[in-house]
């Protein structure tokens, strides 16, 4: 038993003796004063004995034992900005989310040139800052997987140079980038390579050479797997639908694939949130391949697009991500896509505001009503005021039978 408590105890007796003989010579003939008392805290020792002990007052229910603490609800973010704007910009966001908490940080290297992908000095010191500032959040860093991502190249070099890079020609530009973000620190970043490859509108799009391309894509996380201290995680993420051709095509391996993500846009014009769910390679069949692999699923760009402020889109879409469960999500927020810094979307944007504000990623666990402080007297029974010093000594409240004079009661 602690000290504390054996000190507790002995001042205890001392106390309650000197209690009980002051309230009999007070109040009382030669009889035995009747004295109740209130269930002992946890722990405490056992009440002296005193002769013709009335009834001891219930103890007070116990509070349940802590829950385990909550499971975190999925992460979400915005995309930005590619910088440090998109960074500053995110608590301005989960302000006028009234408080809600921004998991998610979320940018792209720039897929100009080979020295930009891999992620030129300074560019990433402000996302790495921001990421280790919370040990729950989530950084997501979209990597191009060839320069002149942007510029229209003919579907005959891409096949060119995806032969090349399933040689292992551009291995070392992965490794540097690999390098860097473990010494920046965040070496747990969420990497999504070649970004919407089924696609037509970058350099390293899947469709000229899918055989190469997933050849290329293994290299890629072999190379980066391989530096020392790296937890990476790789996100193969496809444009929803068909597009120029089926995402299952692009797929390379469950081994070097760690989540499934699809870019999901209110698009083409005319289509409803319905027919998005149930197209080929839409959103049933992503999160359907998902669960046959074994991978969690993330959306890492989705919003609005060709059907305007939409608000039963961002309703839908939002209902969706709440039954599903992706590991993340993040809107892009510009035009025509936004929410927030686009104002030509002010209906899908209240929806947003509305169904998001404040919420929190740490679900909210019932709390246990507050156990009363002032004890119920049993029947027959005037607690004596004693003072709070006292009472303290005692662990409870003593109070008066007001039968103390009949003695030992008789059935």
């Amino acid at each position: 038993m602690d000290a504390g408590l054996r000190r507790r105890g002995g001042r205890f007796v001392f106390l309650a003796v000197g209690i009980v003989s002051a309230v009999t010579l007070a109040s009382a003939p030669a009889h035995t004063t009747g004295i109740a008392r209130e269930g002992d805290p946890p722990g405490a020792l056992p009440p002296p004995p005193v002769a013709s002990v009335g009834p001891v007052l219930p103890a007070l229910p116990a509070a349940p034992a802590d829950k385990a603490p909550a499971e975190k609800a999925p992460a979400f973010g915005a995309y930005l900005d590619y910088g440090p704007r998109g960074v500053a910009r995110m608590s301005e966001l989960s302000e006028w989310l009234g408080g809600a908490e921004l998991r998610v940080g979320h940018t792209y290297l720039p897929g100009d040139r080979w020295s930009n992908i891999e992620g030129a000095p300074r560019f990433l010191e402000a996302w790495a800052a921001w990421r280790k500032e919370k040990d729950d959040r989530l950084f997501v860093l979209n990597v191009p997987m060839l320069e002149r991502n942007e510029e229209g190249v003919s579907d005959r070099e891409v096949a060119g140079l995806l032969r090349q890079g399933a040689a292992g020609r551009f291995d070392h530009h992965f490794r540097v980038l690999a390098e860097r973000l473990v010494d920046l620190g965040v070496p747990d970043t969420v990497i999504v390579p070649g970004w919407e490859m089924n696609g037509t509108t970058y350099t390293h799009r899947c469709g000229p050479d899918p055989e190469s391309w997933k050849k290329y894509w293994n290299r890629i996380v072999t190379t980066m797997r391989s530096v020392a201290g790296q937890r990476f995680r790789f996100d193969f993420t496809p444009n929803r639908g068909r597009d120029a051709v089926p995402w299952t095509q692009c797929y390379p391996g469950d081994d070097v694939v760690d989540i499934i993500g699809m870019d999901s846009y209110d698009q083409p014009r005319g289509m409803s949130f319905d027919e998005q769910v149930e197209e080929p390679f839409g959103l049933q069949d992503h999160v359907d391949f998902a669960a046959a692999h074994k991978k969690p699923i993330s959306y890492p760009e989705w919003g609005l697009f060709r059907n305007g402020d939409n608000e039963e889109y961002m309703r839908r879409m939002l209902k969706w991500m709440d039954e599903k469960k992706p590991l993340y999500n993040t809107v892009t927020d510009y035009c025509p896509h936004g929410v927030w810094q686009c104002k030509a979307n002010p209906g899908a944007s209240a929806v947003y505001r509305d169904l998001l504000s404040g919420r929190d990623s740490t679900p909210t666990v019932p709390t246990v009503p507050p156990v009363p402080t002032e004890p119920v007297a049993p029947p027959e029974c005037s607690p004596l005021a004693l003072g709070d010093w006292v009472e303290y000594w005692l662990g409870g409240k003593l109070c008066l039978r007001f039968d103390w004079w009949q003695g030992t009661r008789r059935s």
